[in-house]
């Protein structure tokens, strides 16, 4: 059961409000490049995110908005940051650190929302149904090559709206020697 895998480096999703503060009202996301992922896309935007010991510069944006803002960030942003993040999935963003995003515009002081985004594999509900796996169920990885390694705790997320592609962070990435888009197994 052979998959592609990708890197994803710091980045955020923003909520309408957090929107509108930024860059001002009214002001709608521009798509410079889709991501695998239906509907996601990277976006021309771009903001800096600052910490108690630092901030990033030029941090992504990626759409469309959500309900809540949340930023992704690798344990190695943290230190640069000064914020320890949890390892959560998507969207669990309670009890999590906050930071301050600054915009052309505006900035916003977040009092939550900032995680290292737990190694997932996205999947369709067909190929997901066809590999007997599920939503929600923890696999094992393979990576290849000079550097392999087994991704342990690898969790399944499956839906309609999903597409075929596993996502790590940078400092995972990194460690496995991984390329974008390179082939990787998954051992249920």
């Amino acid at each position: 059961m052979n998959i592609p895998i990708a890197r994803s480096d710091i980045h955020i999703h923003l909520s309408e409000e957090h929107i509108s503060i930024l860059f001002g009202d009214s002001h709608k996301l521009h798509n410079i490049k889709d991501l695998t992922i239906p509907g996601q896309f990277v976006c021309s935007e771009r903001v800096i995110v600052t910490g108690p010991e630092g901030s990033i510069e030029d941090v992504v944006v990626v759409g469309p908005a959500r309900r809540e803002t949340q930023v992704e960030i690798s344990i190695t942003n943290g230190l640069s940051l000064g914020i320890t993040p949890p390892v959560r999935m998507s969207g669990n963003l309670e009890n999590t650190p906050g930071c301050i995003l600054i915009g052309p515009l505006g900035s916003v002081s977040l009092k939550k929302g900032v995680i290292a985004s737990k190694r997932h594999i996205h999947m369709h509900t067909n190929q997901a149904r066809e590999w007997n796996l599920s939503d929600g169920q923890s696999v094992c990885v393979k990576v290849p090559g000079s550097r392999a390694l087994i991704f342990d705790e690898v969790i399944m997320r499956v839906g309609e709206d999903q597409a075929q592609e596993m996502h790590v962070d940078f400092d995972e990435g990194h460690a496995a020697g991984i390329t974008d888009f390179q082939s990787v197994e998954i051992i249920p």
